[in-house]
């Protein structure tokens, strides 16, 4: 085996743990606040069998049961239109317990809609059209404690991308009294593939935060979740099943997440 080979093969190596250790540290930027106040509880995803979400666990957390529905799809357009809508639809439950077995019960629902020009071919092997004018998605969540439906939180999630700009992003988690806004969060190191993630926050005060992408090239499964420690119990249950609830939608989408 010459030199040369071997070096060739400890360079690659070198390379490999440097991209590794490079997406195990390209966390989210958090809010100082939280980040000194609160507990780091890394996400272990298990198995997701058919019919079934991600069999998630984190510090006290587990999913202990679940139902994913089927994802349905339509398209509309006519041949003299050269606009075509597509939408897609899916419902999820489970169920969020933690060590005192108290549980969190989720019914989850994700629509997306997307508006493209349908792609014509005016000459063998050349096409024009096909671009997306708009995507959109909304994402709904209702989730109570002990089966007491008396104090339902809801999460409500509205985004839209425009090709030609004017996005549009709205989300929440309320109970009707308080309002909990949920805000993106990227890394701030300038990498061209950031983490990504949000963080709650209620009057200016930060609650908690989720990871589901840990940036570069190797960030699939780096799901990390913080969580305020001067939370109640309860409070803390509901922001858990929250955040696994949004898990759920970003694990399996792209790196642009929903």
């Amino acid at each position: 085996m010459s030199a040369h080979y071997l070096k060739s093969v400890l360079t690659a190596l070198l390379f490999c743990f440097s991209l590794f250790s490079t997406a195990q540290k390209n966390n989210i930027a958090l809010s100082n606040n939280l980040a000194e106040n609160a507990d780091e509880l890394k996400v272990k995803m298990g198995t997701q069998w058919f019919g079934k979400i991600w069999k998630f666990r984190f510090g006290d957390y587990e999913v202990v049961s679940s139902k994913l529905g089927w994802t349905t799809t339509s398209s509309k357009g006519s041949i003299f239109n050269l606009k075509t809508e597509t939408s897609s639809s899916e419902k999820f439950s489970f169920v969020l317990a933690n060590k005192s077995q108290d549980k969190a019960k989720v019914n989850a629902a994700k629509r997306m809609k997307m508006e493209s020009l349908r792609e014509i071919e005016i000459l063998p092997s050349l096409t024009i059209g096909g671009d997306v004018l708009k995507e959109s998605g909304n994402f709904t969540a209702f989730i109570s404690i002990n089966e007491d439906t008396t104090n339902t939180w809801a999460l409500l999630m509205n985004v839209v991308n425009v090709n030609e700009g004017n996005n549009t992003y709205n989300a929440y988690l309320t109970n009707g009294e308080r309002k909990i806004f949920i805000i993106p969060v990227t890394s701030n190191d300038g990498r061209s593939i950031p983490a990504l993630g949000y963080e709650f926050v209620e009057n200016g005060i930060p609650l908690c935060a989720m990871q589901y992408y840990g940036g570069g090239t190797l960030g699939m499964n780096k799901n990390i979740i913080w969580l305020r420690k001067e939370l109640d119990e309860p409070m803390k249950l509901i922001l858990a099943a929250a955040m696994t609830a949004l898990l759920q939608i970003n694990v399996s989408a792209s790196v642009s997440g929903f």
